[in-house]
């Protein structure tokens, strides 16, 4: 993905990166906290190759106070100065949980919703938050892989993983994803707005977002939310896996 393509939605000093390509069904597509949409590249490419058009859409720059609220009508206002009327939105860990506000907020701007890994509400185990604490920390060029490989899981190239991963780290947001999310009732975000399809993807080995997060939420809408689960895959599939991750989306979409 050429740098050139990132374009900036300035209006309020809101500073919210973004990425438009493709042609076809619209598909958002919604980073983790404290991640830019960089690493989302290479299943934006994958999806925009087989048809899709893809929004990659990051968070506002610091400076003012957010809900989840205020993050959702970000979203939507970039959909807007694009010319996207309706999309399915999706979104990895913190970035579904902005998806479901979407959804949940804006009635008819959503046409389904894709949960890459299910921002739960229960606390990370001390070894999980230790290393993701670790992963954001750790200098560019560290030589330490045992952060990245309990994001990444198992079987992959780790000295790439972590390439990916650190130069897509976005500290001066982190913090305010935080507050956002902590500020917002969870029935505000955590919930599935009526009536839409979810596909739900899940990292077997995610010791992030667990597996379990995403079965408990599909159980809450077994008639329209399916769960699919990618075997050897960690916290980080959407960058680790992104081949198998956008065949599970165009197929279950089933968009030519």
């Amino acid at each position: 993905m050429s740098e050139i393509q990132r374009q900036t939605f300035e209006p309020d000093g809101r500073g919210i990166p973004f990425i438009d390509e493709g042609d076809g069904p619209a598909l958002v597509l919604l980073p983790a906290q404290g991640l830019d949409i960089a690493y989302l590249g290479a299943l934006a490419s994958i999806l925009e190759e087989e048809g899709f058009r893809i929004l990659r859409v990051g968070s506002r720059r610091p400076g003012q106070k957010a809900t989840m609220h205020d993050l959702a009508r970000d979203v939507v206002d970039v959909m807007d100065a694009v010319g996207i009327d309706s999309a399915w939105i999706g979104g990895h860990a913190f970035g579904g949980a902005v998806a479901r506000t979407v959804a949940l907020d804006h009635p008819g701007r959503a046409g389904g919703v894709l949960l890459l890994g299910v921002e739960g509400t229960r606390a990370l185990s001390d070894d999980a938050a230790l290393a993701v604490k670790r992963a954001f920390a750790a200098p560019v060029d560290t030589d330490d892989q045992g952060a990245i490989r309990v994001l990444a899981g198992d079987g992959i190239d780790l000295d790439h993983a972590w390439h990916v991963f650190a130069r897509s780290r976005d500290a001066d947001v982190e913090e305010l994803q935080y507050v956002a999310l902590a500020s917002t009732p969870v029935a505000e975000w955590a919930t599935l707005a009526q009536g839409l399809p979810v596909l739900i993807i899940q990292g077997a080995e995610d010791r992030i977002t667990v597996p379990s997060n995403g079965d408990d939420l599909q159980a809450t809408a077994a008639d329209r939310a399916s769960v699919v689960r990618l075997p050897d895959a960690g916290h980080l599939f959407p960058m680790t896996h992104p081949g198998e991750t956008a065949f599970q989306i165009e197929d279950y979409l089933g968009w030519d």
